[in-house]
């Protein structure tokens, strides 16, 4: 973070403040009035910079680093070069994100691009639309009809908002989002680029009559304390409603089809695809580009490495993954058999015609 130009700069800290916001132990007291201005990582710092170390695999960077001082467990400080401060943290990440969060808060929610107050001019607000004061309304964005937005929100630069929908309060709104036949709740972050609400992929496919258009008369719920990552794509239900249940997060280009029941605090990783009608239980963890079938539950717990594709419900708290998915013991059991096999035919093949 040598150039954080595009966030304010945070207040210079002494190691002592910084000791007392994270509960860390500053191991030499003497150093309690040395100032911190920024934070870096280990290969990056200077001087004025806060680092953290909790994993072997920077090691090398540790020994080399130029930090001001550095958020270390105990189990590691001694190897903190001489020079470098030690805050003891028994964890040192939690830490350093804790300053983090106190120092950039700006970084936490988009703000407006254009640091609009009010409602752009460009903008286009149906007369019918309510939104209540402390909206933050960029250019060209267009609102509809009897639309409902809770007081703090921001609507980014060239969203649309379709009629009907309600929003809640201290929501983002990313550019160039469209969201329409949705309930959105408190605190709901959307990125840039996302489409919500749209139709779902309904079909009675192979009909003597072409592949027939199914009604997705369905809507979008969206609870609150939900981030949606940029360019991802939420529709809504055919017969029931397509929800997304509390605290959870998306990352980037995840597909969520019609009637998906996703529950709360789960964590989606980016380029996921999820057919229709799933119910997702709480607290579950989708690896990037996971694929899952229609139709199936994902018990609440339940993890599924990256790049797997589902095809079965899983168990609460199971942990699956490969092509096809399957409990991830089994799964490794079924690779090294395969690998074995592969050898051992090798073998084989090299001692033909030996005598």
């Amino acid at each position: 973070m040598a150039q954080p130009i595009f966030f304010k700069t945070p207040p210079s800290s002494t190691l002592a403040e910084i000791a007392a916001l994270t509960k860390a132990h500053l191991v030499d007291p003497a150093r309690g009035a040395q100032q911190i201005k920024g934070l870096a990582s280990l290969d990056e710092a200077g001087p004025m910079h806060l680092v953290f170390f909790d994993n072997l695999k920077y090691a090398d960077q540790l020994a080399a680093t130029k930090a001001g001082a550095c958020l270390v467990s105990q189990r590691f400080e001694a190897q903190v070069p001489k020079g470098v401060a030690v805050l003891r943290a028994a964890r040192p990440f939690h830490a350093f994100v804790q300053i983090a969060r106190e120092w950039h808060a700006d970084a936490l929610r988009p703000q407006s691009w254009f640091g609009t107050e009010g409602i752009a001019p460009s903008a286009i607000i149906d007369p019918t639309a309510h939104l209540e004061d402390g909206v933050i309304v960029d250019p060209l964005v267009v609102i509809g009809p009897r639309v409902e937005i809770g007081a703090g929100t921001i609507i980014g630069a060239g969203a649309v908002i379709g009629a009907d929908v309600k929003i809640g309060r201290d929501c983002n709104v990313g550019a160039k989002t469209t969201i329409q036949f949705a309930l959105i709740g408190n605190n709901v972050l959307i990125h840039t680029g996302c489409n919500i609400g749209q139709d779902g992929y309904g079909f009675i496919f192979f009909s003597s009559e072409g592949h027939i258009k199914v009604p997705q008369t369905g809507r979008v719920l969206i609870q609150n304390n939900v981030e949606v990552g940029a360019a991802s794509t939420i529709d809504r239900g055919s017969l029931r409603d397509t929800v997304i249940g509390e605290g959870t997060k998306i990352d980037n280009q995840v597909q969520i089809g019609h009637n998906v029941t996703i529950g709360r605090h789960c964590l989606l990783a980016a380029q996921i695809g999820l057919a229709g009608s799933l119910t997702i239980g709480d607290n579950v963890a989708l690896g990037a580009k996971v694929g899952i079938n229609n139709h199936l539950t994902i018990g609440d717990g339940a993890q599924v490495t990256a790049m797997s594709a589902v095809k079965d419900d899983i168990p609460p708290n199971g942990r699956w993954g490969g092509h096809f998915a399957k409990p991830t013991k089994q799964w490794f059991r079924e690779i090294i058999a395969v690998e074995r096999l592969v050898r051992d035919n090798a073998a084989d093949a090299k001692g033909e015609g030996k005598e």
